[in-house]
């Protein structure tokens, strides 16, 4: 069985450029941190990643802090700030914001105090991109980098953070951007690394791995690659929407991701339909991957005011550069004949019932 995977919102197959840029690195020997030549010649590898990462993202180097990943940068900029934010947003926001913020239908967020709120910039369950207010105090920038082009220093934030693995770089490597003169307080303390606002020596073979990823993810923009994306995800759409009657797609009217479709079936189950893909061979998701394997309502789409009964019915095809559009086209099949023995069996047990 060819497998096809169609689940790049969890994590992006590592690309070919971060791969080589990692094995490079573990040529370095130095410590960054060290004086010698060796040292030095590590400081520097360390240095031009942060300004690839820094050019990428549309801001100064100096305003790159590196972290495991978005996760521990979304603690070390939201811990102990009381700040407000919506359902919508990833398990690593809620975990410290309020989620009081309001979401409409089409799962945009209204911002009363931009000051005091975090705010997404695209969701990875619906793909919908949200329109950050000026002065806005903190931004999970994760899901939109390296799939729709935007400037860290245009969009009128203080922070916001990143991961390599959403783009083709590593897991366990990320950032956190900041507004220059922002403080931060360091949550893990000891050395003085990243100008002693995360200590501990820095993963030179992760950080040279983002890097590339994150040159080579800015590259496929420039090359049009979102408009290809979009073309596939909407011819996607339309086939199994000519083929499922009750099928519907959340967010769709809002401005998305070009990559990442939600696609909803009341009473079909999400669980189930991922494992009916799986055994046909495709890798798709019912949600976020943090929240995989628990079975409860997305908190996504009950946000958007969708019924909690349903609102685990959903599930999530997410797609990249290297998705053969043939291959989307296999799933829409696929999915549409899973679909059709859905229906049959339900319209079954229906007649059962009325004898």
């Amino acid at each position: 069985m060819n497998r096809c995977y169609l689940d790049w919102n969890a994590t992006a197959p590592l690309r070919p450029e971060a791969r080589a840029a990692m094995i490079e690195a573990a040529e370095i020997t130095g410590n960054p941190s060290s004086v010698h030549a060796e040292g030095r010649a590590a400081k520097s590898a360390l240095e031009r990643a942060r300004e690839d990462i820094a050019t990428a993202l549309g801001a100064e180097g100096a305003d790159v802090i590196f972290t495991s990943g978005a996760t521990e940068a979304a603690a070390l900029v939201l811990a102990g700030r009381d700040l407000s934010c919506a359902p919508v947003e990833h398990a690593a926001v809620l975990a410290w914001c309020q989620d009081s913020l309001a979401v409409d239908a089409g799962g945009q967020v209204a911002v009363a105090d931009p000051a005091r709120s975090c705010l997404q910039l695209a969701n990875s369950e619906t793909g919908v991109i949200q329109d950050l207010p000026q002065g806005l105090a903190v931004s999970d920038l994760t899901q939109a980098f390296g799939k729709v082009p935007f400037a860290f220093n245009w969009l009128g934030i203080e922070a916001g953070f990143v991961s390599a693995h959403k783009l083709g770089g590593p897991r366990g490597t990320g950032a956190l951007i900041v507004r220059r003169g922002t403080a931060i307080e360091a949550r893990i303390r000891g050395g003085g690394q990243e100008q002693g606002r995360r200590a501990g020596t820095e993963n030179l073979i992760g950080i040279m791995g983002f890097a590339a990823a994150a040159k080579a993810a800015q590259n496929d923009l420039d090359q049009g690659m979102a408009e290809k994306l979009t073309e596939t995800r909407d011819s996607l759409m339309a086939a199994l929407e000519s083929g499922a009657g009750m099928v519907t797609f959340p967010g769709r009217d809002s401005r998305r991701l070009p990559n990442t479709l939600s696609i909803l079936t009341p009473g079909w189950r999400g669980e189930t339909q991922v494992m009916q893909m799986d055994l046909a061979g495709f890798a798709v998701s019912a949600g976020s991957a943090c929240s995989s394997g628990k079975v409860r309502p997305s908190t996504v789409l009950t946000a958007m005011g969708i019924a909690a009964g349903q609102a685990g019915d959903a599930i999530r095809v997410s797609i990249g550069p290297a998705t053969d559009p043939r291959d989307v086209a296999r799933f829409a099949d696929a999915w549409l004949a899973a679909h059709d023995r859905w229906r049959q069996r339900n319209e079954g047990r229906e007649t059962a019932g009325k004898v």
